[in-house]
């Protein structure tokens, strides 16, 4: 008798197009099978000879440095037994020399790369890409990821583009931003980051420490990540927050140099870490919320100081942003309580340090509704960003000594118009409600006191670095019940353009004072204009107002504020980031004492870039692609950039324009190749040292 042919595997095929089009992973640009956990995939084994009932067959899955079968890191998965750590195998079906076998991965399995080899007897096959990438699951009911809706699944998970919100609250805009999580190296750089995390595998299983992790490595403090973030207003050793218009040229960058990309300000930083998210698959969305308050020592107060010409000065610690963006990750929270599953706040912009190092969240959404600010992670400083209360001081010389005199708390003026991406449309869905009850209500109240009841906000004394010359006014700690500040007069000031804001033109603005009580009153009236950064830090005095006015109440009057170009056209050539225009009013009625302030940021308005090109194309096929811009300002723009990016399109192109005088027109045209089906955009931003936010996008579908 013959001896028996030892068993050898000759090939595995991994079904690649099958699996991954269940998987709904058939968007990765790798040659790599990448499926999601708890779900089956198939594989393909051809044997030597056909397999006999005493034969041994397993497929061995391992993960990291040094696999074990006891750490649950090696998983040797046999047809006959059927269950190992969560895992199931199962043969589907023997045909001559080949078989067909189906794999499960746990619903908890630890997500990252797996390395899978073939046994039989004593022979071990390691195929040819052979390693399988394992990724969160959205579609599994039994992930901690799972979600239901299927329209949601396709924003929040697939979706490639998309837009993140920026402006102020008076004057919201949308930026378009590729996310692209699909593309070439970017879940490979996901995996760097996984790896770089020093995640145990049982932390690996929880999206919870997942997302915490990303939120530290996304920024390059203290870890080396991928983002350095700089608001210096000079971006000459990197590129500026502003001329990025994606994050696949981000993470491609890092995942090549192993070295963190300058610059990132905050919706880089979201815009990152959510395409990190959708690539690992947990559902994620960018979160702008506008006047966002940066609390530093959590006492649920921001202190704005003002000098007697009204203009805000640059000492405190904390500020309040014009805009800030974060992200919302969605999952079931094991750790916690029940009752706070769903949208989960991360942030990576480096703001605080929490737990030694500069990471945020999650925070379930629903604690900063309700007011549970004690639950992990960081929901106090995330409360205070959507609630805290502003609070302007007048500093005035005293005998030669700073002193501080309180004119007025804002309540009710925090965290304004939080937003997002509406699912499967192209606008903007305002999310307020879900982070906060409506102002004023019973609930909002209970909320806060229940926050405050965690925080004790310290008493009411400025915290600037000047705090030893304080006057205090008598106020000690807040109310709890919020009031709109009530005037005897009914005082209120409304501060807006009269004529568009055109960099190079006048600017031209007016404040509109209104009592509505009746009498002869006598108003002080201050006024100032700045250019800020979205930060809220100033950048330059532009000009302020004093004007005594007398009203014969009910009534109002119009001040105009006007500021000649040469006032502020330097500035906006000097600085590399997006200027606000700020304008701050102070009123005082002389007769009763009332105060009120009163502060607007306004953006300045840009002509538009048109796209030429056609609304269909069909794959591998050349189009032209046409970018149109008309200077109709009355100031050169100078040194302009057109930067042009459209996944599965164009790779990411810069195109030096010189400088645009007024009057001329630019155009630009690509040729574009589709490697991709299904409905793509290009974006296009222009950048010159004047301006820095002009940018549009245009859709166009592929067809076979």
């Amino acid at each position: 008798v013959f001896p028996e042919t030892s068993l050898m595997v000759t090939k595995v095929d991994f079904l690649k197009s099958q699996n991954t089009r269940e998987h709904h992973t058939d968007g990765y640009n790798i040659k790599n099978l990448v499926v999601r956990r708890g779900q089956p995939f198939q594989v393909q084994v051809s044997l030597n000879r056909e397999l006999r009932a005493a034969d041994k067959l397993s497929l061995r899955f391992s993960i990291g440095e040094n696999p074990m079968k006891n750490r649950g890191s090696l998983l040797s998965l046999k047809p006959e037994r059927e269950d190992f750590n969560g895992w199931k195998i199962s043969l589907v079906k023997k045909d001559g020399k080949e078989c067909l076998l189906s794999v499960t991965s746990s619903p908890n399995a630890p997500v990252g790369k797996y390395n899978l080899h073939v046994k039989t007897a004593t022979n071990i096959y390691k195929p040819e890409n052979g390693v399988i990438y394992l990724l969160f699951n959205p579609w599994c009911e039994d992930d901690a990821v799972y979600m239901a809706n299927e329209a949601q699944k396709k924003e929040y998970v697939l979706n490639d583009t998309g837009y993140i919100y920026v402006g102020s609250a008076y004057n919201i805009y949308d930026r378009p931003w590729n996310f692209g999580q699909f593309e070439e190296f970017v879940l490979d750089a996901c995996m760097y980051l996984l790896d770089k995390s020093k995640l145990s595998l049982t932390e690996r299983k929880d999206p919870a420490n997942v997302s915490r992790a990303m939120s530290a490595l996304v920024n390059a403090n203290d870890d080396n990540g991928v983002l350095l973030g700089s608001w210096s207003g000079n971006y000459i050793s990197g590129t500026s927050p502003m001329d990025w218009i994606g994050s696949v040229t981000i993470l491609q960058k890092y995942y090549k140099t192993k070295k963190p990309v300058r610059y990132g300000q905050c919706w880089v930083f979201a815009g990152v870490l959510n395409t990190v998210m959708r690539c690992l698959g947990v559902p994620s969305r960018c979160v702008s919320t506008f006047d966002s308050a940066h609390d530093t020592e959590e006492n649920l107060r921001v202190d704005i100081y003002l000098n007697e010409k009204g203009e805000k000065l640059n000492i405190s610690f904390d500020s309040v942003w014009n805009f800030h963006v974060w992200n919302d990750v969605w999952m079931k929270r094991t750790d916690l309580p029940d009752g706070f599953n769903g949208w989960q706040a991360i942030d990576s912009t480096p703001q605080e340090q929490s737990q030694g190092r500069f990471q945020c969240g999650p925070c379930p959404v629903k604690a900063v509704r309700e007011g549970d600010v004690y639950l992990p992670y960081d929901s106090k400083f995330v409360y205070a960003e959507v609630n805290a209360d502003r609070v302007y001081w007048l500093v005035k010389k005293v005998n030669g000594k700073d002193k501080y005199f309180k004119i007025a708390t804002e309540t009710q003026d925090i965290g304004k118009n939080i937003s997002t991406k509406a699912v499967g449309q192209n606008r903007r869905e305002d999310i307020t409600r879900e982070y906060k009850y409506p102002e004023g209500s019973k609930e909002e109240r209970m909320s806060m006191q229940r926050a405050y009841s965690f925080i004790r906000p310290s008493g009411l004394v400025p915290r600037s670095g000047y705090a030893s010359t304080i006057q205090t006014l008598g106020g000690n700690t807040q109310p709890l019940v919020p009031k709109e500040p009530v005037t005897k007069t009914g005082l209120k000031l409304e501060i807006n353009n009269t004529e568009p804001l055109h960099p190079g033109n006048p600017l031209e603005m007016a404040i509109t004072v209104k009592i509505s009580a009746p009498g002869n009153w006598t108003v002080d009236l201050t006024g100032s204009c700045q250019l800020q950064y979205y930060t809220g830090k100033v950048q330059a005095n532009l000009g302020t107002t004093k004007e005594t006015i007398n009203l014969e109440g009910p009534s109002e009057m119009q001040i105009p504020l006007k500021i000649a170009p040469d006032a502020y056209m330097k500035t906006l050539s000097s600085v590399e980031d997006e200027v606000l225009i700020l304008v701050t009013a102070i009123a005082e009625v002389k007769e009763t004492k009332d105060k009120l302030t009163q502060e607007t940021s306004m953006r300045f308005e840009y002509p538009p870039i048109t796209v030429q090109m056609p609304e269909t194309a069909k794959l591998y096929n050349d189009f032209p692609c046409a970018f149109i811009f008309k200077n109709k300002l009355n100031v050169t723009l100078e040194n302009c950039k057109l930067l042009v990016e459209g996944l599965g399109i164009f790779k990411m192109t810069t195109f030096e324009q010189g400088d645009i005088m007024p009057g001329r027109i630019m155009k630009s045209e690509i040729i574009c190749t589709p490697t991709r089906l299904g409905d793509k955009k290009i974006v296009a931003k222009l950048i010159s040292n004047q301006i820095k936010g002009i940018s549009t996008e245009k859709a166009i579908t592929i067809t076979e």
